[in-house]
């Protein structure tokens, strides 16, 4: 709780100071300090300032102030009570005690630095986490938190975007300034490439102007070490007042120090940490000397501190937007912008240059210094390998085939080498489901368990391999560096297009899950494209997609299912394409932005995290399956067995008691033909059941929903449960094939394969017809492919764009692509078919 919370008379334990700079300095010397006892003396009159005491003293602080102190109340936890006895007050004091131990022991740390420069695997090795890497900027859309307790201390842990600077150029910047600004982070961790010093440390001089206590992680320090350079890490720490640990996150290497480092600075012990003022010259440091002048009053403090008055200064010199707006609500506002525009006009007029392409200069005048005292490069060109494999890879004759054979192979490896695993987990269901039959004597209960969870659940785990497989090839693009670079051969075709070359990432991050394919377009700056390719992503299949294709295809297409698996995803990149098309020239205005992309150099991915990735993935699917598709297939299977007409049921027990009684005459007439009878009685009484259980389902509640629905798909060649499948699927596409493994379930002994390729109409006009053709496949297929995005998706669009309206727009737009396309299919499949 915060210090002005407490009531007069309370007394409460100091757990941490906030703030930063010049306030947090004077308070700590004052004495508050954590584990300290502060009690509240008096409210003034007009409830504010207020009277504490604190080390035999009185002190006065504004609620403004004591809003930035946190505290543990005393009072609750030892109060003494006439009836309690000793023991019992004692164990109450213990455990305050340790909680206030606990609370005091606990140092909230940020991650920050430059995209790419393995902040989430540091993140990872540190917390325990499974977080995407990449090698390629942008992973990490959001912040992540995650714990650990070490050497006697928890430290909470924040893994903020991937930032180039504390500018507002893009979300991610914005987010991480307003984090470091107003969440309060006890120690920043700013992890810095070691193998790109000078433009990693760009974002370490604005958290030095930020005056926030920060370590240095120097990472990928083996990088550094293999190319022959020298750093001198100690002195270029001390010259930036930070110290520097080198590590190397994906082998643990330095992380134990880098934890140690950061006890000292949150204990304020470690020797190097110290505030430092970059030189932006003269002209420069007169203006911001000016106007600290105006901005660091009393009538201000509120503000100042939490923001050191150098930073707000040195960013409105920057004419940065974010915080022209902040300073308007400052109490002399307005003032402090007219003297910013008056000082910026007058050195722009001087120097002819603009004022922030002054102090970028001025910052990197400054690592430059720091560099040429502490930092020796060698003779070794470091980027030779990257050089030869860009050579190749980005060639213009080369690149769009070797990124095209990639897909193909990738396509082809997530059919043909997942067939074998696929195979033996649908045979593991099978067994599974026949010894629950066996276990459990026949009703409700059986059928839900083995017709209901096991058959519609155990459809969708067989596809598990098939899913692994497409995302260890999409892993290792992504940690080799490759991804960044079919960013970069595909720019130009994309710019056709009207997207930008970055908006390739997510599209080709959407193979794998539409859902953080949409968070990751916040790493494109302009909103039009922002918003642009967060409707077309859900155009590229993603891996729940995955599930359906794979039993379509190898249902009705087993002997092209890679080629045609090749053809879906090509079907829709092109609807992609068209709508990116369509959408530029409609919703959107033409608008160009630039293309700026790092290319990092290619890194050899560890079995560790390949094997990281592929595991999280996983899980991810087995959660989905105990969770929301679990849930689905039961409410599926309730719809399809009620309501349960008695007249059905007595109709069904009269006739199977008729059929029981007529073959034990015959057996007892007839001993020795008993085995015979026994064999008509059973194949009779089981296509009695089947009758039964058919009818049961054409009266349920799912078939009256899809009957409702069916006008509307019949065109498609859908019968209602294939419509069903669809609906159901929009909560999740995982979903459809569960629906399917319960309504096409007709013979418990064959796979849900052979009973969709069996399944017929039971009445109308197209009674004994088969359900399922070649041309109705590839329409399902189709409208599968381009339909609704699941409910995750369309959140996910909504929270990213800030409105619903254009997760409407999404659902009704590929509902109409989706009829339409399908329709087609259909009518030229059956020309040619």
């Amino acid at each position: 709780m915060k210090l002005s919370e407490l009531k007069e008379g309370e007394v409460g334990i100091i757990i941490k100071v906030k703030g930063h700079g010049n306030f947090r300095k004077r308070i700590i010397e004052m004495g508050f300090v954590r584990g300290k006892e502060i009690k509240v003396i008096r409210y003034a009159p007009l409830k504010d300032p207020i009277e504490y005491q604190i080390m035999g003293y009185e002190v006065s602080l504004r609620k403004s102030e004591a809003d930035l102190i946190e505290v543990e109340r005393k009072n609750g936890y030892i109060k003494p009570d006439p009836d309690q006895n000793e023991v019992s007050l004692l164990d109450s004091q213990e455990g305050f005690r340790e909680r206030i131990k606990e609370k005091t022991h606990t140092i909230n740390v940020a991650l920050v630095g430059n995209p790419n420069c393995g902040k989430t695997t540091l993140f990872n090795i540190i917390t325990g986490s499974a977080e995407h890497v990449g090698n390629y900027g942008g992973v990490t859309v959001d912040a992540k938190k995650g714990k650990t307790k070490r050497f006697g201390y928890t430290f909470e842990i924040t893994d903020l975007p991937g930032t180039y600077s504390l500018t507002t150029y893009s979300p991610e910047e914005v987010y991480v300034r307003h984090y470091l600004l107003y969440e309060f982070p006890d120690v920043i961790i700013n992890v810095v490439d070691a193998s790109n010093l000078e433009r990693n440390l760009y974002l370490t001089t604005q958290l030095i102007d930020m005056n926030i206590p920060v370590v240095i992680a120097l990472n990928m320090y083996d990088e550094l070490q293999r190319s022959g350079d020298k750093l001198d890490y100690e002195a270029l720490g001390e010259l930036m007042g930070c110290p520097i640990v080198p590590t190397i996150a994906a082998t643990n290497f330095g992380i134990d120090k880098l934890l140690k480092t950061v006890i000292e600075v949150y204990e304020n012990i470690n020797s190097v940490i110290r505030p430092v003022k970059i030189n932006y010259g003269a002209e420069i440091e007169d203006a911001i000397e000016e106007l600290i002048k105006i901005i660091d009053i009393s009538e201000n403090k509120q503000f100042t501190n939490i923001i050191s008055p150098r930073f707000i200064a040195v960013k409105l010199l920057e004419k940065d937007r974010d915080m022209y707006d902040s300073v308007k609500m400052f109490s002399n506002g307005g003032e402090i912008i007219q003297l910013a525009n008056k000082l910026i006009s007058k050195i722009e007029k001087e120097t002819h240059e603009d004022t922030d392409i002054l102090i970028a200069d001025a910052r990197y005048g400054f690592i430059s210094g720091a560099l040429a005292e502490t930092y020796q490069q060698s003779n070794v060109d470091k980027y030779q390998t990257t050089k030869f494999i860009d050579s190749i890879v980005t060639n213009k004759y080369l690149g769009f085939l070797i990124f095209f054979v990639f897909l193909w192979l990738m396509f082809e490896s997530t059919f043909k080498l997942g067939q074998y695993p696929v195979e033996w987990l649908d045979a593991l269901v099978t067994w599974t489901g026949d010894i629950v039959s066996k276990l459990i004597p026949p009703g409700m209960l059986q059928d839900l368990l083995v017709n209901g969870i096991i058959g519609g659940v155990g459809s969708v785990l067989v596809f598990l391999p098939n899913i692994l497989i497409l995302f260890f090839f999409i892993a290792i693009m992504e940690d080799t560096g490759y991804m960044a670079r079919v960013a970069f051969i595909m720019d130009k075709l994309m710019h056709k297009i009207g997207l930008h070359g970055k908006s390739f990432i997510p599209l080709l991050m959407g193979f794998g899950c539409n859902v953080p394919a949409i968070m990751a377009t916040r790493t494109i700056e302009n909103r039009t494209d922002r918003l642009l390719t967060m409707l077309i992503n859900p155009f590229m299949s993603c891996s729940a997609r995955l599930t359906v294709y794979i039993l379509i295809l190898g249902t009705f297409f087993p002997n092209y299912a890679g080629i045609a698996l090749l053809g879906i995803y090509s079907l829709g990149i092109l609807v992609a394409i068209i709508s990116a098309i369509l959408f530029k020239k409609t919703l959107f205005k033409k608008h160009e932005s630039p293309f700026v992309m790092e290319l990092p150099p290619y890194r050899l991915p560890t079995l560790r995290v390949l094997g990281k990735d592929i595991w999280n993935q996983a899980k991810q699917y087995l959660q989905k399956m105990g969770g929301v598709i679990l849930i689905a297939t039961i409410l599926i299977w309730a719809l399809e067995n009620f309501p349960r007409p008695k007249e059905f049921e007595v109709a069904y027990q009269e006739q199977k008691q008729q059929i029981e009684l007529r073959y034990d005459s015959l057996m007892k007439a007839q001993p020795g033909r008993s085995v015979v009878f026994q064999q008509e009685r059973d194949s009779i009484l089981d296509m009695l059941k089947f009758r039964y259980a058919e009818k049961l389902q054409e009266q349920s509640y799912i078939a009256r929903l899809g009957r409702f629905f069916e006008p509307v798909m019949k065109p498609l060649g859908f019968d209602w449960k294939m419509t069903v499948a669809a609906i159901a699927g929009i909560s999740a596409k995982e979903i459809v094939v569960s629906t399917m493994g319960v309504l096409f379930n007709t013979d418990k002994d064959k796979s849900l394969s052979e009973n969709l390729r069996e399944a017929k109409y039971t009445q109308g006009k197209r009674k004994g017809q088969l359900i399922f053709t070649v041309p109705v496949a590839i329409a399902f297929i189709v409208f599968i492919l381009l339909y609704s995005p699941c409910v995750a998706t369309m959140a996910a669009i909504a929270g990213e764009s800030g409105s619903w309206k254009w997760s409407i727009f999404q659902l009704v737009y590929s509902l109409i692509i989706a009829w339409l396309l399908s329709f087609l299919a259909l009518r030229i499949a059956q020309l040619f078919i």
